[in-house]
């Protein structure tokens, strides 16, 4: 299947720069999967699609301030540092910018803090290992670290990025990317999905930057998923069990949970067994979920992973011409962006 099945023209202005305001005030297309019907709503509205019985399932993954600058000792050079995986206590992986002139033994001076990382290697595919010289890194990065926000938000991060780029569910430290579909929940909105006697179930899905690889390969077949740790704990694939042994819908919040579900499902029973691990899972047609029966999820990138995998959920043609109406109709796009629900 040729990649540029999956391209569309998207107006730059149209790339939010910052959230809505409050959260919740998101507009939100509803796709229906099977007719391409098309409704516009806000994420207000969200619960009101939802039935008892259904199960919804969240990322409750929380961002790194994973971003850090500095000067290399020495030269005095900028550095800017972003972390992607902890190795062990202050080992990290990360990408280094401008990584060619930085080698092993060389140690940079981080900005707002008394401490300094040291360079202890380089991988082949261009991450670096660098250790943070720091009796408690973790407090450290807390400290003087910035939202990794996409390269697509062409702004400095502000302190209102440490709280609106992160759901409000967050819990599981590890993400260097947002699962923004849940970025549109308050406390009031979960409030009300459980009085619909909805019920919520949580998965650990730590984001990597690999969510903005874009897609090099002419088709679809040959391009290599990035691998992402996840987890799903015994008792909450229990709940997910329960409502699909009840009748009940399961509805993913974002393309990470429906990453997790379906790398965990029980052949075609419809069901998922706990697990942990990385995944490199690859959805896209002509394959269709197994577990999830619905998706909320933000606006993707042209030809990108996450709109493939969305049209797993409903037929390309019935997704893009969804995504032309939200071109139409001025619906703002990626990260901080609005929504769409496909039921």
């Amino acid at each position: 299947m040729r990649v540029d099945l999956f391209d569309y023209d998207l107006p730059e202005e149209l790339i939010a720069q910052s959230p809505a305001d409050p959260r919740d005030a998101a507009r939100m297309m509803v796709l229906h999967r099977d007719s391409g019907a098309r409704e516009l709503r806000t994420f207000r509205e969200f619960p009101s699609f939802l039935r008892p019985g259904d199960c919804l399932v969240v990322n409750d993954t929380r961002v790194v301030p994973a971003r850090l600058f500095g000067k290399r000792a020495g030269t005095g050079g900028r550095v800017e540092i972003l972390l992607l995986r902890e190795i062990e206590g202050g080992r990290w992986q990360c990408l280094l910018k401008p990584g060619r002139r930085l080698h092993p033994g060389d140690r940079v001076q981080l900005d707002g803090a008394d401490a300094t990382i040291a360079v202890a290697g380089r991988s082949e595919d261009g991450t670096f290992e660098i250790v943070i010289e720091s009796p408690d890194p973790a407090a450290l990065i807390g400290r003087v670290g910035h939202m990794p926000l996409p390269p697509y938000i062409r702004r400095p991060d502000t302190p209102e990025d440490r709280t609106r780029y992160q759901t409000v569910y967050a819990r599981k430290p590890g993400a260097v990317a947002a699962p923004t579909a849940g970025l549109h929940f308050t406390s009031e909105i979960l409030e009300r999905i459980r009085d619909k006697q909805v019920d919520l179930a949580r998965v650990t899905l730590h984001v990597g930057p690999g969510t903005f690889r874009p897609v090099k390969s002419e088709r679809v077949e040959n391009h290599v998923m990035h691998a992402e740790p996840y987890e799903l704990r015994a008792e909450e694939a229990a709940r997910i069990n329960r409502a699909v042994r009840r009748g009940g819908r399961v509805i993913a919040v974002g393309t990470t949970s429906v990453r997790v579900l379906e790398s965990l499902a029980d052949g075609e029973s419809g069901r998922v067994r706990p697990g942990a691990g990385e995944t490199r899972l690859f959805l896209h047609p002509p394959a269709r979920p197994k577990v999830t029966g619905g998706l909320l999820t933000n606006f993707h990138l042209p030809r990108s992973t996450l709109l493939m995998l969305v049209c797993t959920f409903a037929s390309t043609e019935h997704v893009l011409a969804a995504y032309r109406r939200a071109v139409e109709e001025r619906f703002r796009f990626y990260s901080y962006g609005d929504c769409m629900l496909l039921i």
